[in-house]
Order: C-alpha cells, then sequence, then structure tokens
C-alpha cells in the first residue's frame, strides 16, 4: 500500500471539496464567487473562467467590482454570470462590471448551510470511495498470498487512520464555512 499516493488522492478530494463549498456564499461578497465561472468569449470561440479575463475586487463587504482587460468582452462577462443561474445580478457601470450583494436572511443562512451539509456529504463520500478502492486493493493481495493476514489487518488499519484524519479535516472545513455562514 503506498501511503503517500492515497494521501495525494485525499487531498485532491478536499481541494474539490474546498473549491466547491468556497462557491458557497456568505454574508460577504468574496472573488471566489465568481471566479470559477465560465464565460464565452470573444464571440464564444473560447471558454473562459472569469479569473482569467479580469481582476476582482471588493471594495465592500456588499460588492463585487470585476474589472476585465479587454473592454470588449464585458458584455460576454456579465452574460456568463447570468447563465451560471447563482442568483447574482451583475451590472455593467462604465468599463465595469459591479455585483451587489443584499444581506442574508436567516432563511437564506439556514438554505446555504443544508447546501454546505449537501457538499460536506459528497466530500465524506469520495473519501470512502477512495478508502473502498484501496481495501479492494489489499484484499486481492491478500487474496493473491501477497499479504499475510496480520500485514492485510495492518495497512486495513492504516488506511481507516488515514481515512478518519481527512473525514476530520472535512469536518473542520465544514465547521469554519459554518461559522462564516451564520456571522451576521
Amino acid at each position: 500500500m503506498d501511503i503517500s499516493s492515497i494521501t495525494q488522492k485525499f487531498q485532491k478530494v478536499l481541494n474539490v471539496l474546498a473549491s466547491d463549498i468556497s462557491g458557497i456564499r456568505t454574508g460577504r461578497a468574496t472573488s471566489s464567487l465568481v471566479e470559477n465561472i465560465v464565460c464565452p468569449a470573444y464571440g464564444g470561440t473560447q471558454m473562459l473562467r472569469v479569473l482569467e479575463l479580469a481582476s476582482i475586487t471588493t471594495p465592500d463587504t456588499q460588492t463585487l467590482v470585476i474589472s476585465p482587460w479587454d473592454k470588449s468582452i464585458i458584455g460576454d462577462i456579465r452574460k456568463g454570470i447570468l447563465e451560471a443561474n447563482l442568483g447574482m445580478n451583475p451590472s455593467i457601470d462604465g468599463e465595469i462590471i459591479r455585483i451587489s450583494f443584499p444581506p442574508l436572511t436567516t432563511e437564506d443562512r439556514e438554505k446555504y448551510v443544508k447546501l454546505l451539509s449537501q457538499k460536506l456529504e459528497n466530500g465524506r463520500v469520495m473519501i470512502r470511495q477512495v478508502r473502498g478502492d484501496e481495501m479492494q486493493e489489499i484484499k486481492k493481495k491478500f487474496e493473491n498470498k501477497e499479504l499475510t493476514e496480520d500485514d492485510r489487518k495492518d495497512e486495513e488499519k492504516k488506511l481507516q487512520d488515514l481515512t478518519d484524519q481527512f473525514i476530520s479535516k472535512i469536518e473542520e472545513m465544514g465547521e469554519k464555512k459554518k461559522q462564516e455562514l451564520m456571522q451576521i
């Protein structure tokens, strides 16, 4: 069993989950809400992320300002944000796009906490899938007489310990995000 490759697989799951939950809106405007939205630029010939097309700033906690490097694609960026259907209403203000976020209601916060819970559960499922695949490998090695009974149990225990570590990291990420969501 290669601990470093399993750790890498688990870390990839954490990275995917982190980028996934960073898109959940808290009471503050953050660039992560829009930076990975894909927009058809230059007449639809290229699909690029907002991060690749513009600089994103937050002049205050309720506003995002997107400044395209190429002013001719400002409409494409606005259209891409609207099509992402994230409940944002971007408006073109001269050479920039401005997105204002109203304060979250308690109902909105609860809805986002539920969404967070679903995303965290998906992360736990992905971790368990990696563990299941590795358990199958250990079982095959045991059946092929490559491992003794004791070695098999040791490897399964190491794998479970590593799994538990990464599940607890997911829980920490979730708690941190939940605190952000509930903060007024």
